[in-house]
């Protein structure tokens, strides 16, 4: 009986390579089946052709569009400088200003007057890119007065947050002098993890309705998904992110007792299960892997870079054009658009490097999400209709300079590789004894 058995299975290993499958034994007691080929190239392929030229060719314009955009934004953060330094609009609000007797109040004055001139000149560029453009290219859900509200919300935070922010940095500019950008970057620290703190809490609520998901299967998914990967959050909530747009996200925002687990309602509305567990997954992984605090060194290896920069270039400017742009020192609060400008600047040619760290780790992320949920045909799904507003198949040196986040097809090849090596494993099958 052992020798029937012995030739069954090297005639039916004989007869499965002639069909690209295999049998191997591994003990007396078991064997691996290895029941089909999977290519990964082809499967990928497979994905990007469900997108049609015109889709992709749409998707293309806007994604490119964006690279001449944020040119176009740093060109106006130019023009708005020489305004308020060459023709005088700067002395003007400064000869306001200095009406008050408090040195502090009058570069609250000068400070909430800058915004506010800013905020208008840039109005036009503003109203193009974040309305019209968003319209003309379906992906936006607001009304023109509703698209103003969130603008104004915005212009309301920048002049409580931005003031704050900005007294305290030329408080410490007039106290230490030539070492202030040491400190001012420690400032600037330290307020923008206050602002990762409170944001999921105190700040988002202002722009979207959050309200607990609704108990379910998908609910108790995701918080078993969170409770196998040491994510601790008990609560699941969604908010209503369809009022101003038709994109996909979550995350998994906060620090300490204000963590917490969001997906926006078109996730819900537009996605299978399978997608929303990747996705959620891939924000899970963000929390696991500890890149809150990886993004928070390297905030602050970028901010001492910035100010130190921007203190030379700033001490330089002053010194050749100071008389003419009425700016006695940098600690005058009249180096403001000059401020602005120059740290516009470095993060525009910085954002290459910027982009590198995370796109590294929201590669991490993926395959996180892979290897937590299980689910790479989700993933391959969710890349995909990303690519309603992100460019799916870029050059390699666009990729690197233009994307913060893995392209479409990047996405979806890393997805079909890691199916490729799951979709075989071993699987064990007892031998029938004799």
């Amino acid at each position: 009986m052992k020798i029937l058995i012995l030739a069954g299975l090297i005639s039916l290993t004989t007869l499965t390579k002639a069909n690209n499958t295999l049998q191997v034994p591994l003990n007396k007691d078991t064997i691996a089946v290895k029941t089909e080929v999977f290519d990964p190239e082809i499967a990928t392929q497979k994905y990007l052709d469900t997108l049609t030229p015109e889709e992709k060719e749409k998707s293309d314009a806007y994604f490119e569009g964006g690279y001449w955009l944020m040119l176009w934004n740093v060109i106006l953060i130019i023009i708005i400088t020489w305004v308020f330094l060459s023709l005088g609009l700067s002395r003007w609000i400064k000869g306001i200003a200095i009406k008050a007797k408090n040195i502090n109040l009058q570069n609250l004055i000068y400070i909430f007057l800058y915004f506010l001139f800013a905020f208008l000149l840039i109005f036009p560029l503003n109203i193009y890119q974040g309305f019209f453009r968003e319209h003309q290219y379906n992906l936006s859900n607001l009304s023109f007065g509703g698209w103003l509200g969130d603008e104004l919300k915005i212009l309301v935070l920048t002049l409580i947050f931005g003031s704050i922010i900005l007294l305290a940095i030329y408080k410490v500019i007039r106290k230490v002098k030539q070492d202030w950008w040491i400190w001012a970057s420690g400032i600037a620290f330290v307020f923008i993890v206050f602002g990762m703190f409170i944001g999921p809490v105190f700040i988002t609520p202002i722009f979207n309705r959050y309200k607990p998901l609704e108990e379910g299967k998908l609910k108790n998914e995701i918080l078993s998904l969170a409770r196998a990967n040491g994510v601790p959050a008990e609560n699941v909530y969604q908010f209503d992110a369809s009022k101003q747009s038709k994109r996909i996200s979550a995350n998994v925002s906060g620090f300490g007792n204000t963590i917490r687990i969001s997906l926006n309602d078109n996730l819900l509305k537009r996605c299978s299960i399978s997608e929303v567990r990747s996705v959620m997954a891939h924000e899970m992984g963000h929390y696991v892997l500890n890149h809150i605090h990886k993004g928070i060194i390297l905030l602050i290896i970028v901010l001492v870079i910035a100010f130190a920069l921007v203190n030379w270039c700033l001490n330089k400017s002053i010194s050749r054009w100071g008389e003419k742009w009425n700016i006695n020192n940098i600690d005058d609060i009249g180096s403001l658009p000059l401020l602005v400008l120059l740290f516009t600047l470095f993060f525009y040619f910085s954002k290459p490097i910027i982009n590198n760290f995370s796109r590294t780790i929201e590669i991490e992320a993926d395959y996180f999400s892979l290897n937590a949920a299980q689910e790479p045909d989700g993933f391959a799904y969710i890349a995909m209709k990303l690519s309603e507003y992100r460019k799916i198949s870029p050059g390699h040196l666009e990729e690197i300079i233009f994307f913060d986040h893995p392209s479409g097809k990047t996405r979806v090849h890393n997805a079909m590789i890691w199916k490729a090596e799951h979709l075989n494993k071993p699987v064990n099958v007892k031998p029938q004894k004799e």
